[in-house]
């Protein structure tokens, strides 16, 4: 019998995509063995779709055609002879796959997933812009900590989805209540990690600049805000489900678009397939944004992950942080002053592609670099 100790070994390589392989295709089997196992079949009959009409007839020979029609429809329903396989609970892998086709044609799946990305992406950038903007007076003065920390703590055992009244009668059922709603669920998880992150910096970092003569403020900039950011990176990942789970929950409310308002019209009207396929593209996107914040944190905090410089770090690092920073203006400036933020959207998309050069170029002389 193998130990535990030999048994933590991970496997890497070649070795894991063929395990991974092997895997899919094992929930595959099982996925296809359990939509089989809940199929049923239905008999190919033809209804009688026209009912008679009462114009000509009195009240009981109605009645008594009405019971004739289906009379005669129990009768071609029992001497049925072809019959169709139908899915009512569990669609089949291959259903789904085809129900693809169905979502470009009929739902507008790249119009519906940018409307809840882009929901999700501002429902981030409000939970992490507030959880910052108080967690640090929390983490760093201890009379504020004192008056505020057990009431943050508390938060985290609020039933959020039992606040979707309350949110629908501060903002409204449109897009600020979603991403309000969306914010809020990511606050009161990420506000907690925050105070936590500050208080784990380390004593040397702090006693080194101090002694170097930094001031306060140079010492939040240089210490705890870096310090608490690149950590942040992992809880903010953690999230990315979560999120997920309220925007969907916000979009059920008055289904404007979006992942969350498809999956509900179709599963009122019994197409699981396609919801099957909407839930999949949830995962694909999920996995992506899980992705994207790895890049982050490797491009904005590369001391973490490599042990000397490397070119092109700096204009990628320099192209993501104008792209953040110009979108959060844009952001602020649109919630408080929305004519301004109206007027800024051409700048904005000229500072947006300005970013992506920096970091296409910054990426290339990296790789140059990194595989010299």
């Amino acid at each position: 019998m193998a130990s535990l100790l030999h048994l933590r070994n991970r496997y890497d390589g070649n070795r894991q995509w063929i395990w991974v392989i092997l895997g899919l295709i094992i929930v595959l089997a099982i996925w296809w063995g359990l939509a089989e196992s809940l199929a049923i079949q239905r008999p190919l009959v033809e209804y009688t779709t026209e009912l008679p009409s009462t114009e000509d007839q009195n009240s009981d020979d109605f009645s008594l055609n009405i019971d004739s029609i289906f009379v005669a429809d129990s009768i071609a329903l029992a001497n049925a002879t072809e019959f169709e396989k139908i899915y009512p609970l569990l669609p089949p892998p291959h259903h789904v796959v085809t129900a693809f086709g169905e979502l470009r044609a009929d739902d507008d799946i790249l119009k519906n997933t940018w409307i809840s990305i882009w929901r999700n992406l501002q429902g981030y950038f409000w939970a992490i812009f507030l959880a910052l903007l108080i967690g640090f007076p929390i983490g760093l003065l201890p009379p504020v900590r004192a008056l505020f920390s057990k009431q943050v703590d508390a938060l985290r055992y609020l039933p959020i989805t039992a606040l979707t009244g309350l949110f629908i009668l501060w903002f409204g059922v449109g897009d600020q209540m979603k991403i309000a709603f969306l914010a809020f669920g990511i606050l009161v998880y990420l506000l907690p990690v925050v105070i936590q992150r500050i208080n784990e910096v380390e004593d040397v970092y702090l006693k080194t600049v101090f002694t170097l003569g930094s001031t306060n403020w140079q010492m939040i900039r240089a210490v705890y805000f870096p310090s608490v950011l690149s950590k942040l990176m992992d809880d903010i990942r953690v999230l990315t489900a979560i999120s997920w789970t309220y925007i969907i929950i916000a979009e059920l409310l008055n289904r404007e678009g979006g992942v969350g308002a498809m999956i509900w019209l179709n599963g009122k009207y019994g197409k699981v397939d396609k919801v099957f396929a909407w839930l999949l593209v949830i995962i694909a996107v999920g996995f992506l944004q899980d992705r994207l914040f790895v890049y982050l944190d490797k491009r904005l905090f590369p001391h973490k992950y490599y042990k000397t410089v490397f070119n092109g770090l700096k204009e990628v690092k320099i192209g993501f942080l104008v792209i953040l920073a110009s979108v959060m203006i844009f952001l602020l400036l649109s919630s408080f002053v929305p004519a301004i933020g109206a007027l800024m959207l051409n700048l904005l998309y000229i500072i947006l592609i300005t970013g992506l050069i920096a970091i296409l170029y910054g990426e290339f002389r990296f790789q140059s670099s990194y595989i010299k």
